[in-house]
């Protein structure tokens, strides 16, 4: 036994190595308390080493962290249903508009109303008219505000498009926003979203959901004839 002491002190051992010491030398962990406690192990009745309360305490906390992580996957994954579930329901809402001022209300009442957000806006950049109820913006205007080089669409909070949001933009703390193109030749707009809440929308979050929605009002706004 002390032989062994030594040679595990002097060199490092092959878990081989361990496991065939401990075969032909079975009372060396059995007898040797202090080696059981350090190991969190103990004997029972019948002589057989068994799971102390730091062996349970570890186990106990894997299964805890392999719970909560459980947990977390499957909020997740209802919270997504959810969402797709409420996007499907607004393009039902977005396609029964009559006229562009009806389809800039009805993505306004979808965002509050569905999805629980302080705004919803449509913009499209000059030149030519603005349809009624929709944001007016410049050209070059959209680039600005997601942030130039023809980014597609921008989560999270942007300072340069508070505007959009009119009377309601003290109440915004984070956006979804998502670059359109409608009518031929393209005129180019913008679909945001602005939510009081810093959180519901950040830089790491896809935008596949709200650029769903992009491309169904896009479509639908074209059912009408461009305004100049």
């Amino acid at each position: 036994m002390d032989g062994f002491r030594a040679t595990a002190t002097n060199e490092a051992l092959a878990p081989e190595q361990v496991r065939g010491f401990l075969t032909e030398n079975p009372g060396f962990l059995r007898d040797d308390d202090g080696l059981l406690a350090e190991l969190g192990l103990r004997l029972d009745a019948a002589n057989v080493v068994d799971f102390g309360p730091a062996a349970l305490a570890r186990v106990h906390a894997a299964h805890r962290e392999e719970s909560t992580a459980r947990r977390y996957l499957e909020a997740t994954a209802r919270a997504n249903f959810s969402a797709q579930a409420q996007t499907h329901g607004a393009v039902i809402d977005l396609l029964e508009a009559r006229n562009h001022a009806d389809l800039a209300r009805r993505v306004d009442e979808l965002a509050q109303l569905r999805f629980g957000l302080a705004a919803g806006v449509v913009a499209l950049e000059g030149p030519g008219r603005t349809p009624a109820g929709w944001r007016m913006l410049v050209e070059g205007q959209v680039d600005m505000i997601l942030g130039g080089g023809q980014k597609l669409a921008s989560m999270g909070f942007a300072p340069t498009a508070l505007g959009l949001f009119g009377e309601r933009a003290p109440q915004v703390r984070s956006m979804a926003m998502v670059r359109m193109a409608i009518w031929e030749p393209a005129r180019q707009g913008l679909l945001a979203f602005g939510s009081a809440d810093e959180h519901a929308f950040t830089e790491d979050m896809g935008a596949e959901l709200v650029a769903f929605l992009a491309r169904v009002v896009e479509r639908t706004a074209e059912r009408w004839p461009v305004l100049n």
